[in-house]
């Protein structure tokens, strides 16, 4: 389906892509490896038009593609999946699904029939969101069915996933899974790339590993080890078993007392949550998505108000603090959609890292920056 000659891209000092060849087959799920800056960001955005090559073909289904335009790769049947998802979340299901090929009549949307056919879409996922919700209110998950149902629509023939897994709960993974294996058997061409090695070993038919920009090797997943890949991936030899050390728990620095709270949907989000967290210590919440991960780290972050119960952070009550006031005593939140509500995209890193100081010195004086 898919077959990449002697792809070639070179930035100022940085040699992205060396010569590298590449092929996916119809009805196969080809893992593409590799450390940071490997390659495959590069060679991913090439495929989605998004960069142009200095050399080399591709060729999709017998026939070259045109190379350094999205639009073109998208009428080619080439579909990227990114970590960031690409939706309108003022939009809805449908509307997003159909997104640069609405259904019209007369000149008019036709709001019902774009949504008939995007519950159908979603249905052959097995997903039973309703078309008509605005993505913004959709979780995480079903938010990536909404991009793998438009690319369904657009008549893709090869898919990409980049680090799909990223923000997944175990339980939409798994869900993610079976949907990538459906699609295979329906034979499509899918480019899978993680950082996971044990997910290419559950889902995937072959591994390229990239290393450098270049092409180290292609394997049947079968008759290589996760040992074989992280080697190739970093050039040398790499161990598996993490040396954690003997670590004391020290003195309470969060205490959550009889927590309770609303969701988004009106329902309780959280109902008498108590828990405490050491210094030295790591304390995992686990859960099926949708049952209070988020609402917890809200009211943990001051961003979503408790209907009842204490947040004490290093002995002081700070339920009734804003947000800014729980970062001054030093709270950090990591929200779990990064590029919607942990930065601001237009800004630079510097800008960002210095949002919450801006005004203090050294950043500013006199009110300018």
């Amino acid at each position: 389906m898919l077959r990449i000659r002697g792809l070639s891209k070179q930035y100022p000092g940085v040699l992205a892509l060396d010569r590298v060849d590449f092929e996916v087959a119809a009805g196969e799920v080809h893992a593409l490896v590799g450390e940071n800056g490997a390659g495959k960001s590069t060679l991913v955005k090439i495929l989605g038009g998004a960069v142009e090559p200095d050399s080399g073909d591709v060729a999709l289904a017998g026939r070259r593609l045109p190379l350094g335009s999205p639009v073109a790769a998208r009428r080619a049947g080439v579909a990227i999946i990114y970590q960031e998802f690409s939706l309108a979340p003022e939009l809805s299901a449908a509307e997003n699904i159909f997104l640069g090929r609405e259904q019209t009549r007369f000149g008019l949307l036709c709001g019902r029939t774009m949504r008939d056919a995007a519950r159908a879409v979603l249905e052959r996922l097995g997903c039973n969101a309703d078309p008509a919700a605005r993505v913004e209110s959709l979780s995480v998950g079903v938010r990536q069915q909404v991009e793998i149902a438009r690319a369904l629509a657009f008549d893709a023939r090869l898919l990409v996933f980049d680090e799909p897994s990223a923000t997944l709960t175990d339980q939409e993974l798994s869900r993610l899974f079976e949907t990538i294996r459906q699609l295979r058997a329906a034979g499509l061409a899918i480019i899978y790339i993680s950082h996971r090695l044990e997910e290419i070993f559950a889902l995937a038919d072959r591994v390229t590993v990239l290393r450098d920009g270049r092409k180290i090797g292609t394997r049947p997943t079968s008759e290589v080890t996760k040992q074989d890949l992280a080697n190739w991936m970093v050039g040398r030899e790499v161990g598996f078993t993490p040396d954690r050390g003997n670590v004391e728990r020290g003195e309470t620095r969060l205490e959550v007392k009889d927590i309770s709270c609303g969701s988004d949907r009106g329902t309780p989000g959280l109902r008498s949550v108590t828990f405490e967290i050491h210094s030295g210590e790591i304390l995992g919440i686990a859960g099926v998505s949708g049952n209070g991960q988020r609402e917890l780290a809200e009211v943990i972050a001051g961003l979503r108000k408790a209907v009842s119960g204490q947040v004490v952070l290093e002995g002081q009550d700070v339920t009734g603090l804003p947000p800014a006031a729980r970062a001054d005593r030093m709270l950090s939140y990591i929200p779990e959609e990064r590029m919607r509500d942990g930065v601001i995209r237009e800004f630079t890193v510097a800008e960002n890292m210095v949002l919450r100081e801006h005004e203090k010195r050294p950043y500013s004086r006199a009110g300018f920056l």
